[in-house]
Formats: structure tokens, sequence, C-alpha cells
């Protein structure tokens, strides 16, 4: 039996960092699918939700909070993990209270990106 590889969104408005994501997580055996605004990815859940999204905090018109509480309303089930350049000592908190599964600070590890994910799956099979 195949196994389907678990789909990634990336959502960054920044074409560099959703190609770096990109990467990593297809050299760890994702299926990757990246957006530069909130407002697209949401559009894209009917068609294909993924496994886990990675938001950017940080995004013009749109962002990673707009994109949670949209999830969170519409009760869609994604696990999220926030990325940030910010080292507001208050987004764990506010993370948190959004049912995020991570919050990852700029710059981070490729080991750190995966173990992320990896915690937001996991996340995700035991809501399931």
């Amino acid at each position: 039996m195949v196994s389907v590889k678990p789909i990634i969104a990336v959502v960054d408005d920044e074409w560099s960092v959703r190609v770096m994501l990109g990467r990593v997580l297809r050299l760890a055996d994702y299926r990757v699918v990246a957006f530069s605004r909130g407002e697209d990815f949401l559009a894209s859940l009917e068609t294909r939700p993924p496994a886990c999204a990675i938001l950017d905090l940080h995004m013009p018109e749109m962002s990673g909070f707009d994109v949670q509480i949209s999830l969170l309303r519409a009760k869609v089930r994604v696990p999220v993990v926030f990325i940030t350049a910010s080292d507001d000592p208050t987004l764990d908190d506010t993370a948190r209270q959004l049912n995020v599964t991570r919050v990852l600070r700029k710059p981070f590890s490729s080991d750190e990106l995966l173990a992320a994910v990896g915690a937001a799956l996991s996340a995700r099979e035991a809501a399931l």
C-alpha cells in the first residue's frame, strides 16, 4: 500500500521564505502548497485542505492571526504553526488562546520547523 504524503500549506508574503520552507518540507517528504496571501489559502480549503498550515504572522491585508481566527470561526480543523520575526513574549499566550500548535521565531532551524510540523500532525491525528 502506498502512503499518501501529507500536504503542508505555507502562507507567507515573502517569496524567499515560501521557497526555503517548501524545500525543507519537500526534502522531508511532505507535499507543499504555497500561498502569498491568507485570502488565497482560505479560498483553497474547499478543494485541497492541508494536514497542517504554516502561517506568517505579519502579512499585509490579512495577518496570520486573521487567518487563524477565520479557520476557528469556520470550524476548519487545520493545525497551525505560526512563524514570525517578532520577539514579543505575549505571542505565545495569544497563540495558545487561538489553538496554535507552535510559534517559531525567525531565524529557526530546519529541525525546529520539522519538529513543529510533526507536533501539529500528531495533534491532528489525536483529534481525529
